[in-house]
């Protein structure tokens, strides 16, 4: 019988938010894969549901009859085993706290001694990046070999820490695996001039523009572009930032489009903590962290020469530009210059979400357009 288990994301809808705000935290992605692929990867029968805020649950269904776990969990093959062990009335902890349950009761306790890695903040998505990534790269390399890397290009660095595979074009490219593991994925391209440096991925159809420098830990997801200065950062899938300005430490959701020259803080002049947006209390709280750059949420887009402040949070579909610095939160559905910043009509940015897709063959579905229709009607205030 195969494993089943609903994805509980409701403890993690506000403190991984703005990317949480349009879908589960399960198709986050962190490391090569999101979390929903990286179950099904190492487990190919596996039944997933998913416990979410009632506005996303009408699109996305728990299963009846399943294992509850944490979706904020990094699955392990030995994490997964456990979960397939666990019987009626048994619970999962690691840490002191519960990360799955077989039935409504809590009977019998079994702990987890092994490390787990736990997503839990917005910033901890850039911040465990690296590890990540490598323990996908170990996971979908083993046992497998490389396609050739063509003559012109060069690794500089351990060579098994390179995968390339087939299908994927790379020309006059330097890859440095010294610091951790590179994988390109069928059909992607690395254009010509391109520095990279490890841990780095790049997803299905993805490209990285000519004369690009990107430093580990970055992951590009499918159906991207990128090009310009990017420092551990994570693309979701179907997001551009094809120019040259400069992101870091950050995270973009799926269907967003960075502008020409457009740059981003990651960290203070003073070199402090950065302060960001709580999305649970609507205040501004410590962070914790030495670097953080920008958080963007699905479908929004930003004009050329945009600035970000340290830290900034961008909510769903929002079409921001024009000179200086925003705020440092920017509500969903926004429209405007920083100091001229306007509700955006739910139309008007439907308009442009469509315009967008089209160009890769894809529209929105009814559901997409409920969830969105709700995040415009319970829009944060200005």
């Amino acid at each position: 019988m195969p494993l089943r288990i609903n994805l509980d994301d409701r403890h993690l809808h506000r403190s991984l938010a703005p990317h949480t705000l349009y879908k589960p935290a399960s198709f986050l992605r962190c490391g090569i894969l999101t979390n929903s692929e990286r179950y099904r990867q190492q487990e190919p029968d596996i039944e997933i549901g998913f416990l979410t805020v009632d506005y996303l649950s009408r699109s996305y269904l728990p299963l009846e009859d399943a294992i509850i776990v944490d979706a904020g969990i990094i699955p392990t093959t030995s994490f997964i085993q456990q979960l397939k062990m666990l019987r009626e009335g048994e619970f999962l902890t690691c840490m002191n706290t519960i990360i799955a349950q077989c039935g409504d009761q809590q009977i019998h306790e079994k702990t987890i001694d092994s490390q787990l890695y736990t997503l839990q903040n917005r910033w901890d998505l850039p911040k465990l990046n690296a590890e990540i990534t490598l323990l996908d790269y170990q996971q979908i390399t083993h046992g497998r070999v490389s396609a050739d890397l063509p003559s012109h290009c060069r690794i500089i660095g351990p060579k098994e820490m390179f995968f390339m595979e087939q299908g994927a074009i790379a020309i006059d490219a330097t890859f440095n695996t010294t610091n951790g593991p590179i994988y390109l994925a069928a059909n992607s391209e690395i254009m010509e001039g391109s520095m990279i440096r490890g841990p780095f991925s790049l997803g299905e159809r993805s490209q990285v523009k000519m004369g690009a420098k990107v430093y580990g830990a970055t992951t590009i997801g499918p159906d991207c572009k990128v090009g310009g200065e990017i420092n551990n950062v994570i693309f979701e899938s179907f997001s551009n930032k094809s120019h040259d300005g400069f992101l870091g430490n950050g995270y973009i959701s799926s269907w967003c489009n960075i502008g020409a020259d457009t740059n981003a803080s990651n960290l203070m002049n003073n070199y402090g903590t950065v302060e960001v947006h709580d999305y649970a209390t609507g205040k501004t709280i410590s962070s914790g962290e030495q670097f953080v750059g920008l958080h963007m949420g699905d479908h929004s887009k930003c004009g050329i020469n945009t600035m970000f402040n340290t830290g900034t949070a961008v909510g769903v579909a929002c079409n921001i530009y024009g000179p200086g610095f925003f705020k440092k939160h920017i509500p969903s559905f926004s429209f405007g210059e920083p100091n001229r910043l306007f509700p955006y009509r739910y139309d008007k940015a439907i308009e442009g979400i469509e315009s967008m897709m089209a160009r890769r063959n894809r529209s929105l579905c009814e559901n997409d357009r409920a969830i969105l229709l709700h995040l415009c009607s319970e829009r944060e205030s200005f």
